[in-house]
């Protein structure tokens, strides 16, 4: 049955039908159908934008140029960007009490590379948490090679993660030693993050379903919060990809409803939802 709202825009099952095979095809995102009303919430106001009539328009432009750039407006759009810094803290807490440690023992090749990686940064809270962290555990980075690589499908939320600058009520997890030496003010009562800590990450688009350029390998991996949208075929296919670029004994850290049973057998749990690649 179409869906109609007060603008009267049909929403039919084809449409929702077409839709969810292009996010699959596209991104490996999977739409049941109680994401429905999720997705025309939120696609209503592309087709609105383009001053179509119906999503049976909208499809029709979809289906034009699968790869254009509608196409990445659509997956921005229907993408969750629910983030925030220090998110689920007992994985910031392990990296740095448990995992670092262990990472720089194991260093003997090149003592001073380290490689992180967070997987679906969204607007950036995440690997700047790690930044944090790291800058925090390691004082003196002035010697090391340390790069944290954070990616993420979403085009428009990566220029927000670049930039980094976040209102005071997105800073209110941030411990108050960190907000002070790690933000400084910028204009409308927002606040930029440090530029030392800023050059620590590279922020690129990356659809995980497709070919990835980095070769690794990275010491930690955290990827929470993103298998959750995809097949069981495609969490397995995403995960032993990234045991194929984790350094032997390196971290996983993935969300709190995840986890990796029946999907991988080269992880070992060593906490709640923290893994270890297996050597």
């Amino acid at each position: 049955m179409p869906v109609l709202d007060d603008w009267n825009l049909p929403f039919t099952d084809s449409d929702f039908s077409f839709i969810a095979r292009l996010a699959r095809q596209s991104s490996g995102i999977d739409l049941s159908d109680k994401k429905r009303d999720m997705v025309y919430a939120r696609l209503s106001k592309r087709v609105r934008a383009l001053g179509l009539v119906s999503f049976q328009d909208y499809c029709a432009v979809l289906a034009a140029d699968p790869h254009g750039p509608e196409t990445t407006a659509a997956l921005n759009a229907i993408t969750t960007n629910l983030t925030r810094f220090f998110r689920e803290p007992h994985h910031f807490d392990h990296f740095a009490r448990q995992a670092l440690p262990d990472i720089l023992h194991g260093l003997r090749t090149n003592p001073r590379r380290l490689r992180l990686w967070s997987a679906g940064c969204s607007s950036g809270e995440e690997p700047y948490t790690l930044a944090m962290v790291l800058s925090a555990a390691l004082p003196s980075l002035a010697g090391w090679d340390a790069r944290i690589l954070a990616t993420d499908i979403d085009t428009d939320v990566l220029g927000r993660a670049a930039a980094g600058v976040y209102g005071t009520h997105e800073l209110e997890r941030v411990p108050p030693d960190f907000r002070q030496r790690f933000f400084h003010p910028h204009s409308d009562g927002h606040f930029i993050v440090d530029e030392k800590l800023r050059q620590l990450i590279a922020f690129k688009p990356l659809n995980l379903m497709h070919s990835w350029p980095m070769h690794g390998p990275f010491d930690a991996i955290f990827c929470r919060n993103v298998a959750i949208y995809f097949s069981r075929a495609d969490q397995t296919r995403l995960f032993e990809r990234m045991a194929d670029l984790l350094r032997p004994n390196g971290y996983l850290y993935i969300g709190h409803s995840e986890n990796l049973f029946g999907l991988s057998n080269r992880f070992q749990l060593v906490a709640r939802t923290i893994y270890r690649r297996l050597p």
